[in-house]
């Protein structure tokens, strides 16, 4: 049986928030409360990836979501990255997991280094020192000696690194089935039950 409740979910600025918000689809559809948090510059990164407008607002971004995934209000929290007494700011009530997708390559130098600045940071370091679940979307190419040491950093400390980096052996025919093929690495991470693709030898 899955134990897991309640996810954390981080948009930061890298590219890739399709596959934040797919996920954010499925987490919802899959009957999993969500706290998301997201930073300014995810804003500016919806606006260009997908002509997608997030409130500056954390109740009319919530709303705006609810109603785009038909979704029941009491599953999904937004919250702002100053809220300090936001749940996932708090190893007295963190989140079954927590997932930063996609993750810039500053958000992973914050946590590798528990700078905690602001929610999203803090949501992490709670994650890692209350040992559950951290997944990791780095979005970055190419990738620096910088960037490598600090994700070696974060997987040492237990956190699981999950590059979106799409097969091609299920055939994709379009967008969506590459955006669906790392969704389900992503899920299956936590072992929260999906359809997106077949699994191996299926």
């Amino acid at each position: 049986m899955n134990d897991i409740r309640t996810v954390t979910l981080a948009f930061t600025g890298a590219s890739g928030l399709p596959y934040g918000m797919r996920l954010l689809e499925c987490l919802l559809a899959a009957g999993k409360t969500v706290w998301l948090l997201y930073s300014q510059a995810a804003q500016i990164v919806a606006q260009q990836e997908m002509n997608l407008t997030l409130p500056a607002s954390p109740a009319a971004c919530r709303a705006m979501l609810c109603e785009k995934f038909d979704a029941d209000e009491t599953r999904l929290h937004v919250f702002g990255k100053d809220e300090w007494f936001a749940p996932p700011a708090s190893g007295t009530n963190p989140a079954d997991a927590m997932i930063i997708c996609p993750a810039s390559m500053g958000v992973v130098a914050a946590v590798a280094h528990g700078t905690s600045d602001h929610l999203i940071e803090r949501a992490a370091d709670v994650a890692l020192k209350e040992h559950r679940p951290l997944i990791i979307v780095p979005r970055e190419a190419p990738l620096s000696a910088l960037h490598l040491e600090n994700l070696l950093k974060l997987a040492r400390m237990g956190a699981v690194i999950v590059p979106p980096s799409p097969g091609f052996y299920h055939h994709p025919q379009t967008m969506q089935d590459l955006i669906d093929f790392v969704t389900a690495r992503i899920l299956d991470q936590l072992h929260i039950p999906h359809r997106l693709m077949k699994k191996w030898g299926e």
